[in-house]
């Protein structure tokens, strides 16, 4: 299992998944989605596009904390191999 911080920047111009944010539940992964932050459009850009950047499917990246929050605690049930790995190198 595989647990970690990100902060959320809705309405980007484009998707992203990448650097450091000192947030409210520690050091946070950023991840910028085009969506909206209404009616749970935001949360499934994020889920997509960790998803995407970690390998997995989209319905393995859990929303734990912060469903109406940029600062989510997002967890990873079933990471596959290397995906710890992944991680550490977008919070570059």
């Amino acid at each position: 299992m595989m647990r970690f911080a990100v902060r959320v920047k809705p309405g980007a111009k484009r998707a992203a998944v990448g650097g450091r944010w000192e947030g409210a539940l520690g050091e946070a992964l950023i991840v910028a989605v085009q969506a909206p932050a209404v009616g749970g459009k935001a949360n499934e850009a994020v889920r997509g596009a960790l998803a995407k950047a970690l390998a997995v499917r989209p319905r393995d990246v859990v929303v734990v904390q912060g469903e109406r929050s940029k600062d989510k605690l997002i967890e990873v049930p079933d990471a596959p191999p290397g995906a710890r790995e992944r991680l550490r190198s977008l919070f570059c």
